[in-house]
């Protein structure tokens, strides 16, 4: 039975208990308040980047129009070009979010823009949603005086400070960590001590539970040049899921996923802040693992356990001498709780299940489209070349769009075309009563028409709080 219908026993452990009081600060005050409130998409950011292409640009932030009633619906309406070339934008994130819902005067107005390769963080002011402006640059110098680089998810601090995940030291190499900033965007030091993990990548944390949950990817230096099986071997790659005292920053418990939970990437707890529930996708070995706090375990051992729950099988290609994993890139859950999606990057497929029961998912659909083995290859005359990759639901649940970068070396090596033809950005409609998901072939955005040539694109996110940013307590 669902998590989400049966909250456990647990109380909360903060007294922020503004669900049931008025909302102050920004942000919805429950999950179902965001999907009554919200209202449909209008815009969308999206990160776009040049690195890894013939064009000499800097990277950029597109703002999308989602308004089907708009003349300049599905096209990008407005670019924030950042100061500097090469920085990868990769992950961002928010000043705050539904979890500082309970903190007076705070705005949900700053998007916290890292650089994947450069270790810049730019800070836009995104007052005017139609026409973002570039507030402040943090410097890699600046990063690098805590012995971390490689900025990836960006999350607030309900407080109003802001954590961001940090994948290597200042070298490049391992250990990673967390920085934090503080509500004025100056660096206030690494959030947890040095040396709690080697490995990192995407975190997620439960306030109510007083727990965060990190995963794993690898030292920047190993994945920057492109995939290689040899550092899978040498296990230079990550399969543990690390989990950590919210309050303190420090490790509570890991687990190692094993063979089967290799590059355990994006990490999600249910929405629903008295979860204990989450999920994990483990991009290489192409499964799906649930997690959750065993309750019910005999002798007081209430710790952590996980469990693979859905597994996709590699496929034969004739151009590879070896079975094609799906390779899972993203996964999200829906505001109600009740449906995961997914991405399997070189299969070509966005997939939908029904997780009701998050101990027994069971698959309600998918898509084939794009990628090594999709069956829609073209869009509106487009040919596609990359699969689906990252994704981002509407508040609603009923709109899933998606864009086709991964990482700019991983693209090279994989669909070279992405970076000449430039990336997509597409969209299903998505029937949550009948779990059903289908190809919405009038959109279609276009990176490969961007002014200075084609671009990549990453990751989206809405205005006012997303599927993928926003935590409650």
């Amino acid at each position: 039975m669902s998590d989400a219908s049966t909250p456990d026993d647990a109380e909360p452990s903060h007294d922020h208990e503004h669900h049931h009081h008025r909302l102050e600060g920004p942000g919805y005050a429950t999950p179902q308040a965001a999907i009554e409130e919200g209202g449909r998409e209008k815009l969308a950011y999206v990160m776009s980047l040049y690195v890894g292409t013939d064009v000499d640009a800097p990277d950029f932030v597109a703002v999308v129009d989602l308004d089907p009633d708009s003349e300049t619906y599905c096209e990008i309406v407005d670019r924030i070009e950042l100061p500097n070339r090469g920085d990868e934008l990769h992950h961002f994130g928010w000043n705050a979010c539904s979890s500082s819902c309970h903190v007076e005067g705070l705005e949900r107005r700053h998007l916290i823009v890292p650089g994947q390769r450069s270790s810049r963080i730019h800070v836009i002011d995104a007052k005017d949603r139609r026409n973002p402006e570039l507030a402040k640059v943090i410097e890699p110098e600046e990063v690098y005086e805590y012995d971390l680089s490689a900025p990836h998810t960006v999350h607030c601090i309900p407080d109003g400070e802001i954590l961001i995940s940090m994948l290597g030291d200042a070298d490049g190499e391992l250990p990673g960590g967390f920085l934090e900033l503080n509500d004025d965007f100056e660096i206030e030091g690494r959030w947890e001590p040095p040396g709690e993990i080697e490995m990192n990548y995407d975190y997620w944390y439960q306030p109510r539970q007083n727990v965060m949950v990190s995963s794993e990817w690898g030292a920047p230096k190993t994945y920057y040049p492109g995939f290689d099986l040899e550092d899978v071997e040498a296990g230079n790659y990550g399969r543990k899921i690390h989990f950590w005292d919210w309050e303190d920053g420090t490790v509570e418990q890991t687990i190692d996923l094993g063979e089967e939970g290799q590059i355990p990437l994006e990490v999600r707890f249910l929405h629903t802040p008295e979860s204990t529930h989450g999920f994990v996708g483990a991009a290489l070995s192409s499964n799906i693992f649930h997690f959750w706090r065993d309750e019910d375990a005999t002798g007081g051992d209430e710790r952590y356990r996980a469990k693979k729950v859905i597994d996709f099988e590699p496929r034969e290609h004739e151009d590879w001498d070896m079975p094609v994993p799906g390779l899972t890139t993203d996964i999200l859950i829906s505001l109600d709780d009740r449906y995961l999606f997914g991405s399997n990057w070189l299969h070509g497929e966005v997939w939908m299940y029904d997780i009701s029961d998050p101990s027994n998912p069971r698959r309600a659909d998918s898509l084939s489209v794009g990628g090594t083995f999709g069956e829609v290859q073209e869009v509106q005359g487009r040919e596609l070349s990359a699969g689906p990759q990252m994704i981002q639901l509407s508040l609603d649940g009923e709109r899933l769009y998606w864009t086709t970068s991964l990482f700019s070396s991983w693209d090279e090596q994989f669909y070279p075309e992405e970076g000449e033809r430039g990336s997509v950005m597409l969209k299903a409609d998505v029937d949550p009563r009948k779990g059903t998901l289908e190809l919405d072939e009038e959109f279609l955005v276009d990176w490969g028409e961007c002014p200075a040539g084609p671009a990549r694109a990453h990751e989206i996110r809405w205005p006012d709080g997303d599927c993928t940013s926003d935590v409650w307590q």
